[in-house]
């Protein structure tokens, strides 16, 4: 369970980061536009995530994402 394990929830950010680019990759390679779509706002929510956090910024009731 991903929510158990203390060191991905923490870097959700991170993880969001990769994913994002995982999807954009495999959105390209098959030519689907809505996995190329998902993929470029998974990647912005990742960074956004990851840029807050490393500011110091409280994010949902977190205060770092990283």
């Amino acid at each position: 369970m991903i929510a158990a394990n203390s060191k991905l929830s923490r870097s959700n950010g991170g993880f969001m980061i990769i994913f994002g680019v995982i999807i954009l990759i495999i959105g390209f390679i098959t030519g689907i536009a809505i996995v190329w779509t998902i993929g470029t706002i998974v990647l912005a929510v990742g960074l956004i995530l990851w840029l807050l956090g490393a500011l110091g910024h409280a994010v949902g009731g977190r205060r770092h994402y990283f």
